[in-house]
């Protein structure tokens, strides 16, 4: 129905503009409550019994989420006599709110239901997880991070950008990557917020473009898995050929526009004396430059085999929708220093 379509996507657009201009823990609460119930019919739609058990999976833990926030809420209010968000909490409400976000986000060591969520839905399904429903949580999160424990935000980071690394090399789910690339480049988020905002918000966006284009990629091409993507070339030439460069970009290769905000990340990193860190962050990125590396050398570098003479389709599927976002993805290098001095 439409109608119904309509209004399930209205009232998710809403939910995180009402998040993300809040100062008032039970707004936030509310709009993140919203973004929930909002996005579990469209996941639900598509009656299979792996599209239910993701949508149960996805409900439980963002109930046991909310419920967290809205008990660190209350204790905060309790204890210091105000609901704002941006004032000064106490030690236990700002630990009990970070592990619900980290919950919501699907973060390490809080990340086992997510790979099997995005698994059990459709590509645009997962490409709405994975992008959108990111932005009220992480809005929660920078409204906090004043409040936040810098060791607790580092360690979780580490943690959650060396398990999306090292989990995603035995994958061969393209969803599955997708969702172990995103709890890395959330390790790497959180890092960046606990120094920089400003950077945070830079990784952020690039992470939402990026990801946004490599899903649009994957449901044009009805990629499935890593062995699916051998024989896509021959649909669409020009798209592969740029999305090599885009699955570059996501894993972080220089010059590409996805290896700046690791760049600045490491370069604050080395200027504060956490340089040891660092070369931590550094070491976890290399697993997912490899999967990263492995797709791309399946999308361009490979040919189907086939029993014609030609190497590609007489008619060839068309891109019109596709490209401008891809380009946008490696074409950003450029700019991407003087929108970091922007934000």
């Amino acid at each position: 129905n439409p109608l119904v379509w309509s209004l399930l996507i209205s009232t998710l657009a809403t939910s995180t503009i009402i998040t993300m201009s809040s100062n008032h823990w039970f707004l936030a609460w509310l709009g993140l409550e919203l973004n929930t119930l909002s996005i579990l019919p469209i996941m639900a739609k598509h009656h299979h019994p792996r599209a239910i058990e993701a949508t149960t999976k996805y409900f439980l833990i963002q109930a046991t989420a909310a419920a967290s926030i809205l008990f660190a809420s209350t204790i905060n209010a309790w204890q210091t006599g105000h609901w704002s968000l941006m004032h000064n909490s106490s030690n236990i409400t700002t630990t009990l709110a970070t592990i619900a976000i980290m919950m919501k986000l699907g973060i390490a060591p809080m990340h086992l239901w997510y790979p099997e969520a995005l698994q059990g839905t459709p590509m645009n399904t997962a490409m709405l997880i994975s992008t959108w429903q990111k932005i009220a949580p992480l809005t929660f999160l920078y409204l906090l991070h004043n409040n936040l424990n810098p060791t607790m935000i580092l360690t979780i980071g580490l943690l959650s950008a060396a398990i999306g690394g090292w989990t995603g090399l035995n994958q061969t789910q393209t969803r599955k990557i997708m969702a172990f690339s995103s709890i890395a480049h959330m390790g790497w988020l959180l890092v960046a917020l606990n120094f920089n905002p400003h950077l945070a918000t830079l990784t952020a966006l690039l992470y939402l473009i990026t990801t946004t284009a490599t899903f649009t990629i994957l449901s044009t091409t009805t990629t499935k898995t890593i062995t699916d993507m051998g024989t896509t070339w021959t649909t669409s030439p020009a798209m592969l050929s740029t999305a090599m460069v885009t699955l570059l970009s996501l894993g972080g290769l220089p010059p590409l526009t996805g290896f700046l905000p690791k760049w600045l990340i490491l370069n604050e990193l080395t200027t504060t004396n956490l340089a040891p860190i660092g070369l931590a962050l550094l070491a976890t990125s290399l697993p997912s430059l490899f999967f990263y590396t492995r797709m791309a050398y399946m999308t361009t570098l490979t040919t189907p085999p086939t029993t014609t003479t030609t190497k590609m389709n007489w008619r060839l599927t068309t891109t019109l929708n596709t490209t401008p976002m891809i380009l946008f993805t490696w074409l950003m290098m450029p700019m991407t220093t003087t929108l970091y001095n922007v934000i």
